[in-house]
């Protein structure tokens, strides 16, 4: 088979795109993989060196934008829908699938208007803007939470979870984290500015756990030396990095998780058996990480604080009492565990080898 993948703007996208990527692989060697995504370094700088071949388009989401952006969106938007085309007439894919976010528009219609078969992912609770339009043309529709199959048409629609790649199977298998309580801080691809801050505000209270506790915190390229100076004046041990390469061995090390909410972070604990502090990006779109969290908020596999009323004394006094209460952890990691879906990728290619047949 050729199947081009559409996936871009966020790591939200991207590495669920390479974990289908991976798995198409592995049912066929022979299978050629296509990658479209947009001219940002992420897609490049993460899909090129994983070996797969990479184009880029011009495109830009519409929701939200003033009449006049809203017209130059339009215009680039009909402008990767052009480009798409040429792409797929010079690779002519059996298959293509979108994995959310804007790139995945130009891409999926203009396979349709070609007809070839389509399929999208939509990781989220709530469907984003792109995937709510392109469900009513992509003859397969994957979803990651049965609260999203309302939105879409219930005859092509699969809940299959969010894929996830092969480093994340096998790390899950690993036994549990041993050595200091060890916690690990995320805020998404680009880090978190909030999250940052919340946990260094945090330091004082955390202070009787200085030397029993390991912290481990992805920050984003931008507050790297300012949460490592933190650190170091209270006399904490920290790993303080701005994007974590290899995340399957790290989860594998903590013991908790403080998070924002997107939908393959959360994939990726439920998988870890994870359990996790969660703070929802409030500016995400529909609110959709609130839901996302609430989900697993209401199966008692993570904690939540709402991002409007995060303060480093509300989230060290979250820490102390899972620390202090393993028990209430493990059961959070096995309800975590009992909602994940290891198997995603290989059931949405199961389901496209019978879609191309």
């Amino acid at each position: 088979m050729k199947i081009i993948i559409a996936a871009g703007g966020t790591g939200g996208h991207v590495f669920p795109g390479i974990a289908l990527a991976e798995e198409f692989t592995e049912k066929n060697r022979n299978n050629q993989i296509l990658f479209i995504g947009t001219k940002r370094a992420l897609e490049r700088n993460t899909i090129i060196p994983k070996g797969y071949a990479f184009e880029a388009i011009d495109t830009s989401g519409l929701k939200g934008k003033n009449p006049l952006t809203m017209v130059r969106a339009l215009l680039q938007a009909a402008k990767g829908i052009f480009q798409s085309m040429m792409i797929i007439k010079q690779f002519t894919p059996d298959l293509v699938i979108g994995l959310g976010g804007y790139v995945s528009g130009p891409v999926v219609l203009a396979a349709y208007l070609m007809r070839v078969k389509t399929a999208i992912h939509e990781q989220n609770s709530i469907p984003g803007f792109t995937n709510r339009i392109l469900g009513k043309i992509a003859h397969h529709i994957f979803i990651s939470f049965d609260y999203s199959r309302s939105y879409f048409p219930s005859e092509k629609t699969v809940l299959t979870g969010t894929p996830l790649g092969n480093e994340h199977l096998q790390a899950s298998r690993v036994s549990p984290p041993a050595g200091p309580f060890t916690l690990l801080i995320l805020g998404g691809s680009l880090g978190s500015r909030q999250i940052n801050g919340a946990i260094t505000d945090a330091l004082q209270d955390l202070l009787p756990l200085k030397d029993t506790i390991t912290l481990i915190h992805q920050t984003g390229p931008q507050e790297v030396s300012l949460v490592k100076a933190a650190y170091h004046e209270r006399g904490f041990a920290a790993e303080v990095v701005p994007f974590i390469d290899h995340i399957a061995g790290t989860y594998q090390r903590a013991h908790l998780i403080i998070s924002r909410a997107g939908a393959t972070t959360l994939a990726e604990l439920m998988v870890h058996h994870k359990a996790s502090i969660l703070i929802p990006y409030p500016l995400a779109a529909d609110h959709h990480q609130h839901l996302n969290a609430r989900i697993l908020v209401d199966q008692k596999a993570a904690q939540m604080i709402d991002p409007d009323h995060v303060t480093g004394k509300r989230l060290a006094q979250l820490i102390l009492h899972l620390y202090h209460h393993p028990e209430q952890r493990a059961a959070m990691e096995k309800n975590a565990g009992s909602l994940g879906k290891p198997h995603a990728a290989q059931a949405i290619v199961d389901h496209c080898y019978k879609l191309v047949a």
